[in-house]
């Protein structure tokens, strides 16, 4: 595990590991279920992954799209590469949704629909919807 990974939460808010890259639950929840994937490789620029990592990004992406298809129906998703202040290469991976979506007694919006996500903008879920959270990811991924 990396800085990067270690810095959203790694191992508590893992989803999943595929190949090279792991599934991270994104602390701050701009949208609903918002995730981190992290290349455990030990590069720090995304012409650096192997061919192998390269590969394992495409199932990981097919995977992260259906489980959370099936999980909140999200209209759109938005990946988002950085790396200004987290180093290793990531994505933010962002679900984007037209209507509001509920999960555990809460309504989350997604107040920057139909434009650029709002990544200031946090759910702040407590710790207890965090694990339903991750639960239920972890269970759709299976």
């Amino acid at each position: 595990m990396n800085a990067t990974a270690q810095k959203f939460g790694d191992p508590a808010t893992r989803i999943a590991i595929c190949g090279a890259w792991t599934v991270l639950l994104r602390p701050r929840q701009p949208t609903l279920g918002a995730l981190v994937l992290v290349c455990e490789e030990p590069v720090t620029a995304f012409g650096d992954v192997s061919a192998a990592g390269y590969a394992d990004l495409a199932r990981t992406t097919r995977r992260v799209e259906a489980m959370l298809g099936a999980v909140f129906a999200h209209d759109k998703i938005n990946y988002l590469m950085l790396m200004m202040v987290d180093p290793d290469v990531h994505f933010h991976v962002l679900p984007r949704y037209a209507q509001a979506r509920h999960f555990a007694g809460h309504a989350f919006s997604d107040p920057a629909w139909p434009n650029a996500p709002d990544l200031g903008f946090d759910h702040a879920i407590d710790a207890a919807t965090q694990a339903a959270l991750i639960a239920r990811l972890k269970e759709a991924w299976q």
